[in-house]
């Protein structure tokens, strides 16, 4: 039987299927084919550099590099970062090597990789993230004292030193028996290092570790054969080796494996999001990326390789370079792979001083001032301190740990203590106090409660400010015991709690963090959700001042001690002009409060407030004319609002008072109620509702009352009538001031827009049940 192809009248037909594979394998490649070359450009010379630093065969570093280009370049989920050896395992590997040697410590590297790809599948990729950065940073900034402290012995020309202290305490005599021909080297290419960075833009775009290795070794290669250089023995193929199992020590063994593979998840998953906000392609899959270096040490470890990980230098020169898939990355594993290959014997020109100047470099770059100075701002330096000292002196694993716990215990002491004081109020013979407490208070809060409560004078009058989003029951039992003894001892104690935990709460079952969202109590809500009641206010107020006004005063109190210090910053500069963007005309109904519901403070609304938020018939009312001249000419305000509210005493009284029934009563004009005269400025607005106003039909569609429907009509008219007046026509004309027109709900305590021809809805999630008045 013929096949499909045969008898296909068209051949071209035959190729269609290949086409789309064909355009996927070649798309991208305009970019990420240079890209590969100057990243391996970078690669091999600190692939080299580390392999060097880690007491390992050199041409581990190459293989090391291979894979992570092509098998994490290939699987992993971060398609710009580029894997491969890195300094950060560098001390890692070489306590390894040391105690185990180079086959058991690639043992370790495959089971570290197997641990990684684990990770991945249980999709703990962003966990990893949760690692303190500042624990990441002095990590790196002690990997990379380490690294300097071992390498500026080989740049002398003497043997480096496990121990950092050792390295220091034997610095002075490496440097009484310097290598002149070792050192000169290595301070070439450190000089070519730190110039290259003030190169011109065309010449940088050579890789600068890769212009110092090469000029450093042509300027090696008139010296005497005393210069120590890389060696090794056969070439890459000859390199290549199976791990061996180890013979004991498991214990060891196991905490090498973790080591490994959580330095080396953490630095790589680190890298994949520094990389991710230099570009705006495909973000970083993390759980992917974690089972892409997993295959890639499993790999690494089964070749005789060092430990891969993402490296942020090589990522970082993919991403200037231009590379756009995660074919520059693959790309540049084969060229190594290539390069290691057929041009292993160049490797062995390079003198070990170069690379040791290389690697004193990236060492010094590892250790990063704005991170030091970032933890000190932050008030992390003793975490950063404590880690970098204890993995240069004791080990990695014990920095890390260490920093760790410290930045938790942080943590834990800056969220869960309260600011706890007391202070006296009045004069002294008054012997009144105010205890404040604030924050989150728990049993560990107890020593300085007891404290500062102890500190309050018997027979004192004391208010316990509870303002706490946090409590628990041994506060709760704290507090009421010192209550009860304060009181028999003839003092008294009030509690105001206007935090979001309370202390009926916390004796009522597992306590709680409150919301942030009841901050509201004490600031923006009404006097009644958070003062005394009236009794106690009466008898409070007894001898001092009326207690018709106490609540004013007692408010003013409240914003002294909780809000004018958070409010001073901001109008200070506020205290000798104004410069607000909105003239708002609103009603003058004590429930409805401007700058709350339109989140805005001082020096932002310029009010005009009035009796049904009117500006006036045949003209604007004389209050709304000068307060509009003076907004527009002196104040430039950019917008005018007219906002009416819900349950409108006005809008009742005109429905319930039409104009006819006025007329009835032969009032003459100046015998007038001064409302009724007042009203006369909205009886257009009823006209227009019972005219079937737009506005008034999508009101009555949404399931408002006739009072909300005419209130929503009155604030259309209102705009109409302000756009007749000839400078706020010209003003909008230009566009230099807009006119909108808003509605308060106050049942539900939403804000509605208003144009002159309907209603729409200001929250972005409506919800239909709560559309309609209470």
């Amino acid at each position: 039987m013929p096949s499909p192809a045969a008898t296909d009248p068209n051949p071209i037909h035959s190729g269609r299927s290949r086409i789309p594979v064909l355009a996927r394998l070649t798309s991208g490649l305009r970019w990420d084919l240079p890209a590969s070359l100057v990243v391996f450009l970078v690669a091999v010379p600190l692939s080299l550099g580390i392999a060097a630093a880690s007491g390992a065969p050199v041409m581990a570093g190459l293989i090391a590099a291979a894979v992570g280009g092509i098998v994490a370049g290939s699987l992993g989920g971060a398609p710009l970062q580029v894997s491969g050896p890195a300094a950060g395992l560098t001390v890692i590997v070489a306590g390894l090597i040391e105690q185990f040697g180079w086959p058991v410590t690639c043992a370790i590297t495959v089971a570290a990789g197997v641990l990684q790809v684990l990770l991945g599948m249980a999709k703990v990729g962003r966990v990893a993230l949760a690692i303190a950065p500042v624990v990441v940073h002095a990590m790196l900034a002690g990997i990379g004292i380490i690294i300097v402290l071992q390498q500026l012995h080989v740049m002398l020309g003497s043997e480096a030193g496990e121990a950092a202290l050792h390295n220091i305490l034997a610095l002075p005599d490496s440097l009484a028996a310097v290598d002149p021909q070792a050192a000169f080297l290595g301070a070439v290419v450190i000089a070519l290092l730190v110039a290259w960075k003030h190169m011109p833009a065309a010449i940088r775009r050579v890789p600068g570790p890769l212009v110092a290795v090469v000029a450093a070794t042509l300027l090696s290669l008139p010296f005497n054969s005393d210069v120590d250089r890389i060696t090794f023995d056969g070439s890459l193929l000859d390199a290549l080796s199976l791990p061996h199992l180890p013979q004991g020590e498991w214990t060891a063994i196991a905490v090498g494996v973790v080591t490994i593979a959580l330095v080396a998840s953490v630095e790589s998953l680190l890298s994949a999001v520094a990389v991710d906000k230099m570009h705006h392609g495909e973000r970083t899959d993390f759980n992917r990326e974690l089972l892409g270096q997993g295959a890639s040490n499993v790999t690494s470890g089964m070749l005789g390789g060092l430990p891969v990980t993402g490296v942020i230098v090589r990522s970082a020169t993919n991403v200037e370079a231009g590379g756009r898939t995660r074919k520059s990355a693959i790309l540049h594993g084969i060229w190594v792979l290539v390069f290691s290959l057929l041009l292993a014997g160049v490797i062995q020109l390079v003198p070990e001083s170069v690379l040791a100047g290389l690697l004193i470099m990236i060492g010094i770059r590892l250790v990063k001032v704005a991170d030091f100075q970032t933890a000190r701002v932050t008030g992390d330096l003793a975490v950063y301190a404590a880690t970098l000292l204890t993995v240069v002196f004791v080990n990695l694993l014990a920095g890390v740990l260490i920093g760790l716990a410290l930045a938790v215990l942080l943590v834990v002491w800056r969220v869960v203590r309260a600011s706890i004081h007391a202070e006296p109020l009045g004069s002294a013979a008054e012997n009144r106090w105010r205890v404040v407490i604030d924050g989150s208070c728990t049993f560990l809060s107890l020593p300085r409660l007891s404290k500062v409560l102890a500190a309050v004078p018997p027979a004192a009058h004391v208010t316990v400010e509870l303002d706490v989003d946090y409590l628990d029951h041994p506060v709760h039992d704290t507090l009421e015991a010192w209550r009860v003894r304060h009181v028999t001892n003839g003092g008294s104690v009030e509690i105001e709690e206007t935090g979001t935990a309370t202390l009926h709460a916390a004796l009522a079952g597992t306590p709680a963090r409150g919301s942030s969202r009841s901050a509201l109590r004490g600031g923006f809500a009404p006097w009644r959700s958070w003062q005394r009641d009236s009794a106690s206010l009466a008898a409070d107020a007894a001898g001092h001042v009326p207690a018709a006004v106490r609540s004013v005063l007692n408010g003013v109190d409240s914003y002294h001690r909780r809000h004018a210090h958070l409010l001073r910053p901001h109008v200070e500069e506020l205290s000798t002009f104004q410069d607000p963007d909105t003239l708002f005309i609103t009603c003058a109904d004590s429930r409805l409060v401007p700058n709350l519901i339109t989140s805005s403070g001082p020096g932002d609304l310029f009010t005009v407030r009035n009796v049904g938020n009117v500006v006036g018939s045949s003209r604007l009312e004389p209050s709304v004319e000068a307060s509009l001249k003076f907004a527009l000419d002196e104040l430039c305000v950019t917008s005018v609002v007219v906002c009416g509210h819900s349950g409108c005493g006005a809008m009742t009284a005109l429905l319930a008072r039409p104009a006819g029934d006025r007329k009835a009563e032969g009032q003459k004009a100046g015998d007038r109620c001064p409302v009724d005269s007042w009203l006369d400025h909205g009886r257009p607005s009823l006209e227009a509702f019972q005219a079937g106003h737009p506005v008034q039909v999508a009101a009555e569609q949404a399931g408002y009352g006739a009072v909300d429907q005419l209130a929503m009509v009155n604030v259309a008219v209102q705009l109409e009538r302000l756009q007749q007046h000839a400078s706020l026509q010209d003003a909008v004309r230009s566009g230099n001031v807009h006119v909108t027109g808003l509605f308060y709900d106050i049942a539900t305590a939403r804000v509605l827009q208003i144009t002159p021809t309907g209603i729409s809805h200001l929250d972005p999630l409506p919800r239909t049940e709560e559309l309609a008045p209470a």
